[in-house]
């Protein structure tokens, strides 16, 4: 049984409850056996005697448990959107679309059937569900987290992505989470929760390990379903935005922080998740975070960022590129440096390729100025 509980009185205008999304399967058939899961490494772990007193098996079964509860909890909002009157649009993904590669520089549904939005060939975004009522934009996050504290920033570049794109709706959040879930009170203003009963997948991996035979999937037909690439998208350009920041922050003094508290910038970090501002030579570097290796490091420059934290401030990051792939993002803490490897895949690398090209010596910063703008970032704070 899903049960409603928003985070705020003010938040969604939709409502549910318990009698238009049931507990259970049984509406779903062997739906949930047509989407992709990757279990081999969970039945090597059972092959080895593994079970649920172990914790790695406890880890593997974990994430699969909540790949297929977002599968089932997307099943059931297919069919409350299919006869809820105030929902017009209803984004199809996984094995109720056909199978195509993501676009660049457009909202897609990718190869394995998750709704994401790339610029150029890096994915930036990852939505659960996507629906539309007439002025608002709802996008779904289905979690078995225990806590929904750490997801703020999450929730926040997800918005602003959305914000950018669909510029005339009012985008929202919507939470399905198991009941028990804690960090709700927390939320921001623009998220709502729902609750489910605890939620099993035992039966839904016996049913793949075995290869049991599969009924026909069960197709929902309404003309309120939507494919992500016919949505209409506001031109969002990722790399010629992010040089726009860039300039802009420095265009007036060492940081523009008239330009840096706007709506618009704002909205642009948590995009990025980050604002770059300009680089650091190594040798100050070395002087800032002395407990930091640069054996075999080719690193010419720390870059310099300004990242939002979850309690509302503001902390100044560095990204330092030792070799062509590998990168380390450096963070202090009470003067202690920590680096932590970057995806060699993953968006900052490009950014970093951008920069690299972008970035020329104007924006290079002392540590007299680094030690300006830290203090005045201690005064700012965000929502």
């Amino acid at each position: 049984m899903m049960m409603p509980r928003n985070a705020h009185k003010e938040a969604p205008i939709l409502t549910i409850n318990s009698t238009v999304i049931p507990h259970g399967d049984e509406d779903l058939g062997d739906n949930l056996l047509y989407y992709d899961y990757n279990i081999d490494h969970l039945l090597s772990l059972e092959a080895k005697g593994l079970t649920m007193e172990d914790e790695a098996y406890v880890s593997a079964f974990r994430s699969f448990e909540g790949e297929v509860y977002e599968n089932y909890i997307y099943e059931k909002l297919l069919r409350y959107a299919a006869n809820e009157p105030q929902i017009k649009q209803f984004i199809i993904k996984g094995p109720h679309k056909n199978r195509t590669h993501a676009q660049s520089d457009a909202l897609s549904v990718s190869w394995k059937g998750q709704i994401i939005y790339r610029a150029r060939h890096k994915e930036i975004g990852e939505f659960d569900g996507l629906l539309f009522t007439e002025k608002e934009l709802y996008f779904v996050e289905m979690t078995l987290v225990k806590s929904v504290s750490n997801l703020k920033k999450r929730l926040r570049k997800k918005r602003a992505l959305l914000e950018v794109l669909f510029p005339r709706y009012n985008v929202k959040a919507l939470l399905v989470l198991n009941e028990g879930a804690t960090g709700t009170s927390d939320l921001p203003p623009y998220a709502s929760v729902w609750m489910t009963e605890p939620y099993s997948a035992r039966h839904i991996l016996e049913s793949l390990s075995s290869r049991a035979p599969r009924a026909p999937m069960v197709r929902v037909q309404s003309d309120k379903i939507a494919h992500a690439d016919e949505l209409k998208v506001a031109a969002f350009k990722y790399y010629s935005t992010l040089t726009w920041m860039m300039r802009s922050l420095r265009g007036k003094e060492i940081v523009d922080w008239d330009f840096f508290r706007r709506s618009t910038t704002q909205r642009y970090q948590d995009i990025y998740t980050k604002v770059y501002i300009g680089y650091m030579s190594i040798e100050d570097f070395k002087i800032l975070a002395p407990n930091i290796s640069f054996e075999n490091s080719g690193a010419k420059r720390a870059i310099v960022a300004i990242e939002k934290d979850h309690s509302g401030g503001y902390f100044l990051t560095y990204f330092l590129r030792h070799a062509g792939k590998k990168l380390d993002n450096v963070t202090m803490a009470d003067g202690i440096a920590k680096a932590a490897k970057k995806d060699p895949l993953g968006i900052t690398l490009t950014e970093m390729n951008h920069l690299d090209k972008a970035m020329d010596e104007t924006f290079s910063l002392s540590m007299d100025q680094l030690r300006d703008i830290q203090e005045t970032l201690r005064t700012i704070t965000h929502k």
